[in-house]
């Protein structure tokens, strides 16, 4: 084993054979991979070894994709034979409500390049006679399914890996890691002690120990999970044999199973509800390549629709039973990335799909470690996207709930129960009270509306409008025209202070600083002028800054914030940062009366003079201590209210009794998010991703570019310059009883007409690095609608993609916001664009204006 190296991968499964092959393949030789046994001795070996590329992300789609399409290339390169066998798979819907999911998917599968096809249950059977096509309603077929073998797929990374410099060491397990004041990791072995710069965590089943090394507890737990293996059955044989193809591969929402051939028999998997998780507090470090007991009547059950669907599989006598432990995080992504806190400590675990995902991990990890950048929007399996409130407990039940669900439909309005409620604020029991229907925001209990007294707080779950309708378009009425009262405690809430506090914001923000006094709305560029954070700030003092932005991209941006903090030493500019959470709460009252209600609450002047739009003051409301922002989400005229937990009790209540003799509601968060539509206004993580530059995401008021040099300045300029090739609109959509949910392909009807450049959403495809470790956009972009597969008909073709959107109540409308080539973004003719809703192609006209307030002059009111 080598003294040092630059970087030191921990675990031999295919997870940490991907990375140490992709950090050799970008230009790393002096690395390092360490095992405690042989390679694939913890979950790889046992796995079913399928892979496919749909995946309810996009973003995490692109990297199946990739991962696909990486095997040949490692063959080639190892000599070792990964036994693919690329089949192709249907997914098999039983109700209307499973259709409209699979709807969902196809339509997704066009503008990502993917050839799914929707077809007959008859014509999945004539792929898969196995089945009773009398219990399904539909299917949709994607041509790029199959499965390989794990430990030659694995073994097929390490033997590349090699070949391009790297080490291998086996049978000796990482005991301890420290790190040194210069950052250097001491990875204390059982051989001895290795010095690297790095350190990443595959650890797979050991993955939650190795970070508890580091003081970190990694949401993730260990799962059992059960797969059967017929005899041989002559049925196979036959179809074989007659069709010279082999059986493809099957997945039943309703049984919850998966299925496929195996030699001349059938593997038979279930995610089964009666779940349990395998070492649920500690991972032992003796354990290797064994199985665990089966467990047959847990998933009877699954085994008994799973029969009935499929009638030909029921009397094969059963060879095998396997059951395997396999890491899940909560929502059932993995964990990649830097961990918030930590020097060069880097994750890659949590993959339970490791042969339809580790090939992109590996990808987008070594890009991150070698360039700074994933090259990817890998949001959906960034370690940082989970909180503090994921515990070891909290973890246990939504992961349980997750793999119970692993085949369930989640539907655009379903909140889901495990762990819950985790954080609330000091009004939950007041909301619950008030009728309010709750939902989670990154752990916190939030107000999503309020049921109409007498009747139950619950939703109804569709993919199509549903029982909160009325009321949410009740609560945007009424606060558009009198005033509407909602707690905004999930947003993301610091404080920046310090004599260098200003230069610091000044260089990551792409905005001028606010005067103490004032506020000003920023977004923030990572180096390649992308968007990685949308923020308003307020100058709160000389040396001190409030900050607000999305809850869900606190640790995100800490960590952004850490790294470029000024290095200590004397001299040094001083800036510290303070991340409040749930120490800071709010509230936020919106609509025309809403001054006249605040002014009932204070013992000062907030007249518009002497208190504009886009103020900010500390002042005493009902008698408590708060800072207020003149600004709202909504675009109406209204104010933010920040203060201590203690307080937001005293403060709601003078709100409510205040408010009365103005009409006053309480609204929730859809209220919230459908007032932002008629204003387009972009939210965070869906419209603005660091995928899109600022002038894409249509932020050019925000960006000055003559101020100082700020990260991503360069970049932003070059894409001003050159003029963005996307852009991002508003649609009003005349839809029917279903409205956008995100991810909908944009059709417009352009014939010869030059549409501009036409790109795979999401950066699909790309951003690569050139030779010079410089970011490229030229590979994502390909000209011409022939370029991009199953996007064309006649005169219309693909060429965006819906970000967010629904219904806005106030101007009676169905909106959407999504990305079209710049060429179209400001063509607001009718009959040029249709959106794809559930199937239907509905058609749909850029608003350029906001419908709501378009000269802005309620807001400044």
């Amino acid at each position: 084993m080598k003294s040092h190296a630059k970087a030191v991968v921990i675990g031999g499964g295919v997870v940490g054979c991907s990375v140490l092959y992709h950090l050799a393949k970008a230009g790393w030789t002096d690395i390092m991979l360490i095992e405690r046994s042989e390679l694939t001795s913890g979950s790889s070996w046992h796995a079913a070894g399928g892979f496919h590329t749909l995946n309810g992300d996009p973003n995490v789609a692109k990297l199946q994709a990739y991962t696909v399409q990486l095997y040949r290339e490692i063959e080639e390169l190892s000599g070792q034979s990964c036994s693919l066998h690329l089949t192709g798979g249907v997914m098999m819907a039983d109700t209307p409500e499973r259709m409209d999911f699979l709807r969902l998917a196809h339509a997704k599968g066009r503008y990502l390049g993917m050839d799914t096809e929707l077809i007959t249950p008859s014509e999945a059977k004539a792929m898969f006679p196995l089945m009773d096509e009398t219990n399904f309603v539909g299917a949709m077929w994607d041509p790029v399914e199959g499965h390989l073998d794990p430990s030659g797929t694995t073994h097929a990374y390490a033997k590349a890996a090699r070949k391009l410099g790297a080490e291998i060491v086996l049978r000796n397990r990482v005991v301890e890691l420290t790190q040194e004041v210069d950052g250097t990791w001491n990875v204390v072995t059982e051989q001895g002690t290795a010095k690297a710069e790095h350190v990443v965590n595959c650890g797979g089943l050991w993955a939650r120990e190795i970070g508890r090394m580091v003081g970190v507890e990694l949401p993730l737990l260990a799962m059992e999970h059960m797969y059967l293996l017929t005899e041989p059955m002559p049925e196979v044989e036959e179809f074989n044999k007659s069709t010279g193809r082999e059986m493809i591969g099957v997945l039943d929402f309703k049984g919850e199973i998966y299925t496929r051939q195996e030699r001349n028999g059938i593997l038979l998997g279930t995610y089964e509800k009666a779940c349990k998780p395998w070492s649920p507090v500690n991972t032992p470090w003796d354990f290797g390549h064994e199985l665990l007991q089966p467990d047959i009547d847990r998933i009877a059950p699954s085994l008994e629709i799973g029969f009935k669907h499929f009638p030909g599989i029921e009397k094969a006598g059963i060879k095998q039973i396997i059951n395997g432990p396999f890491t899940f995080a909560l929502d059932g992504n993995p964990l990649v990335g830097p961990v918030q806190g930590l020097t060069n400590f880097w994750c890659a675990c949590a993959v339970m799909a490791g042969f339809s995902q580790g090939g992109g991990v590996g990808l987008a990890l070594s890009n991150w470690m070698v360039h700074g950048d994933p090259g990817f929007d890998v949001w959906g399996m960034d370690v940082a996207r989970f909180g503090e409130w994921a515990t070891l407990r909290y973890t246990n039940a939504k992961v349980r709930e997750n793999y119970s669900r692993r085949f369930s439909i989640r539907f655009p309005n379903e909140e889901l129960p495990a762990a819950r409620p985790a954080q609330t604020t000091p009004l939950y029991d007041t909301m619950l009270a008030n009728n309010a229907v709750m939902g989670d925001s990154w752990g916190l209990e939030t107000p999503l509306w309020f049921a109409p007294k007498g009747t139950e707080p619950k939703d109804i779950v569709s993919f199509h409008r549903s029982n909160d309708f009325g009321p949410i378009g009740e609560e945007v009425r009424a606060t558009r025209e009198k005033v509407g009262v909602t707690e905004i405690a999930n947003f993301a809430k610091y404080e920046v202070s310090g004599p260098g506090s200003e230069d610091f914001l000044n260089r990551l923000m792409t905005n001028r600083m606010p005067k103490t006094g004032r506020i000003v709305l920023t977004p923030m560029l990572n180096e390649f002028g992308r968007l990685i954070g949308d923020f308003t700030i307020a100058k709160a003092g000389e040396e001190r800054f409030m900050i607000w932005s999305s809850s869900a991209a606190q640790k995100y941006h800490m960590r952004w914030f850490e790294k470029h903090l000024p290095k200590e030493g004397p001299g040094a500019p001083q800036v510290r940062i303070h991340r409040f959470d749930q120490t800071l709460v709010g509230l936020s009252i919106a609509g025309p009366k809403s001054r006249d209600l605040l002014q009932k609450l204070v013992d000062v002047d907030i007249s518009t003079k002497t208190f504009r739009f886009m103020d900010f003051r500390e002042m005493a409301v009902g008698g408590a201590p708060c800072m207020v922002n003149r600004i709202t989400y909504t675009g109406d005229l209204g104010y933010e209210i920040w203060m201590a937990p203690a307080y937001q009790r005293l403060v709601y209540k003078a709100i409510k009794d205040a408010g009365e003799e103005f009409g006053l509601v309480d609204f929730g968060m859809r209220a919230l998010l459908s007032m932002r539509l008629e204003k387009n206004f972009p939210t965070w993580f869906r419209e603005l991703r660091p995928i899109y530059g600022p002038f894409e995401g249509a932020m050019d008021r925000f960006v000055k570019l003559e101020k100082n040099d700020f990260i991503g300045r360069e970049a932003a300029a070059r894409e001003q310059s050159e003029g963005p090739k996307l852009r991002r609109v508003s649609f009003i959509v005349d839809a029917a009883d279903a409205d956008v949910m995100g991810d909908e392909p944009i059709w417009a009807k352009v014939g010869g007409k030059d549409s501009g450049t036409v790109e795979k959403p999401h950066g699909y495809g790309a951003p690569r690095f050139d030779t010079d470790g410089k970011q490229v956009r030229g590979s994502r972009a390909a000209e011409g609608a022939s370029a991009v597969r199953g996007i064309v008909d006649g005169d219309w073709r693909v060429v965006g993609w819906v970000t967010s959107g629904g219904y806005a109540h106030y101007i009676r409308k169905s909106m959407a916001q999504g990305y079209v080539p710049a060429a179209l973004a400001g063509d607001e003719s009718a009959g040029l664009f249709e959106i794809e809703i559930l199937g239907s192609r509905r058609p749909a006209r850029i608003n350029v204006e906001p419908p709501f307030d378009p000269s802005g002059e309620k807001m400044r009111a």
